[in-house]
């Protein structure tokens, strides 16, 4: 296309129909059967995939003892939930913890402090691995002595 036909096309004095050479006959602009758009199919998302596989962990960082829902009901959901009360007063974090409590004893979950006022809810059929037991492997790996 010469110059002065582009400054033209540009103006919207001319149409531009020299851009479609460009363009593949077998592109579509959009997908026929609604589906999103996808570039490769093995791939998924990764919420979609974590969902069928049962490997979700929820966190929750409440700011008061109303958000205990939100724990809760992940919670009931079979979804091991992270607690994060760092940024409560300590008497709504106690009532928290409180709940908590009563929440994995009603459902015969497990509740594990993570650091301070970080708290691992786990449902009854999680297993929780720890990682201090790697720390002392005797197969000679990282042995320091």
């Amino acid at each position: 296309m010469g110059s002065v036909r582009k400054a033209s096309a540009w103006l919207g004095l001319v149409d531009d129909n020299d851009d479609e050479r460009y363009y593949d006959d077998d592109y579509s602009e959009g997908t026929e059967s609604g589906d999103a758009w996808v570039t490769d199919p093995r791939v998924k998302v990764a919420t979609d995939t974590g969902e069928d596989k049962g490997r979700r962990i929820g966190t929750v960082t409440p700011d008061s003892f109303r958000d205990a829902r939100a724990i809760g009901e992940l919670f009931r959901d079979g979804v091991p939930v992270i607690m994060n009360l760092t940024n409560m007063e300590p008497g709504d974090a106690k009532r928290v913890v409180d709940f908590a409590a009563g929440l994995i004893f009603g459902l015969r979950g497990s509740i594990d402090r993570v650091s301070n006022r970080v708290f691992l809810l786990t449902p009854a059929d999680t297993e929780i691995i720890s990682g201090e037991a790697s720390a002392h492997r005797s197969d000679g790996f990282f042995n320091q002595s």
